[in-house]
């Protein structure tokens, strides 16, 4: 499964910034293929962001999560599709329970490793004597065109106690179908995998959820919330950039009747304001919850039940909060805003996906509440 993993990270805030100023130069480009080109997700990797999980025993570079998900708030804020495809395709913690010997193999050639993930429909498997045998379509598969390694969901059996498989697969040995047609996010390249009769060994299948077999700070974390909050994160930096565009042109635009400029409004500069105020304290929660788990983590405990009930609802939170501030900025921005080519347009599309993962739906709101009063989780992979 090993592969060339490209070379170790290079720069400093100075070249995070230049990769910034690139990705505003061709965001455009990545909406029209539908997809983050290889050599942009090249750059991401020469940054350190495919090494941030990968574990520290196979040359990672751990990288708190708090930190991390402010480099891919920065990153949306850009471009949402380009923050989706480099949090998900770091997400290297949800591999955590995969052999460690095939964990090894993945990493021989370097850290730098993406990964996509196609998880949905779980589809039926024949068991072989090496392995398994696939056959089956499953559908979002962000940036798999660029990714390293993919992987599919199959059932589970009796030594998986009823949870999901994940099995990896190199993405040359499976069909990508380019079927993303979408408003929203329409450059993460979420596009359908299609397997023939492709068989993979069994060492390269894991319980979706299982206990990782690394031991480090990270791998205690758990690892579907954080998939959850690199998601969420995203519709944070969109959301600041629909502010940043309000706060910005407000002044600028008088209306064709004549009315006074938008930031002469009294409704406008209040709902703006309102709207600030709601993203900053979404955000606040959000990464107060990160720093809280991390923080048990680094004194060699565990992430409690109730810790990561707020994990997951203030992912969700966020995720919703963000979705409503962009609807509240369009709303207030009169008739200009109505045109496909507004800027406020496609930020709006991109603000709409977030909050309808699985991982983000309304959902997390019962299942935390559940948690947060004694009582299972409603939802199944709460954590």
């Amino acid at each position: 499964m090993a592969q060339n993993q490209g070379t170790g990270p290079a720069g400093g805030p100075d070249a995070f910034e230049d990769m910034l100023a690139e990705l505003a130069r061709r965001r455009g480009e990545f909406g029209e293929l539908r997809y983050v080109p290889k050599d942009f997700v090249d750059r991401l990797k020469r940054l350190g962001l495919y090494r941030a999980a990968t574990p520290e025993r196979f040359g990672g570079e751990t990288m708190p999560p708090a930190e991390f998900l402010s480099k891919i708030e920065r990153i949306s804020a850009v471009d949402g599709s380009t923050g989706w495809v480099a949090g998900f395709g770091s997400q290297l913690v949800y591999l955590g329970p995969l052999p460690l010997e095939s964990q090894a193999e993945l990493y021989a050639d370097g850290p730098d490793v993406v990964f996509a993930g196609a998880l949905f429909p779980v589809q039926p498997a024949t068991p072989t004597e090496r392995g398994f045998r696939l056959s089956g379509r499953w559908k979002f598969a962000s940036g798999c065109m660029a990714a390293d390694i993919v992987c599919v969901g199959i059932p589970g059996d009796d030594s998986t106690a009823g949870k999901p498989r994940g099995v990896l697969v190199r993405p040359e040995r499976l069909e990508i179908v380019r079927d993303w047609d979408v408003v929203g996010m329409q450059g993460t390249g979420s596009f359908d995998l299609v397997a023939e009769d492709v068989e993979v060994g069994r060492e390269w299948s894991f319980i979706r959820g299982g206990t990782p077999v690394i031991d480090e700070p990270l791998y205690r974390y758990p690892a579907i919330s954080y998939a959850a909050q690199s998601l969420s994160v995203v519709s944070a930096g969109v959301a600041r950039a629909a502010l940043d565009f309000a706060q910005g042109t407000g002044g600028d635009r008088g209306s064709i009747t004549g009315a006074p400029k938008l930031a002469e409004r009294a409704y406008y500069r209040a709902g703006i304001a309102e709207a600030e105020a709601a993203l900053r304290s979404a955000r606040a929660y959000f990464y107060e919850a990160a720093e809280e788990a991390w923080q048990a983590v680094l004194a060699g405990g565990l992430v409690g039940d109730g810790q990561n009930a707020h994990l997951r609802l203030s992912a969700a939170h966020l995720a919703r909060t963000a979705a409503e501030v962009v609807g509240k900025v369009v709303s207030l921005s009169g008739t200009a805003a109505i045109y496909r080519d507004h800027p406020l347009q496609a930020l709006l599309g991109d603000a709409m996906v977030p909050q309808e993962h699985a991982f983000l739906s309304p959902a997390m709101y019962d299942a935390a509440g559940a948690v947060l009063m004694g009582l299972p989780p409603t939802v199944p992979a709460f954590r």
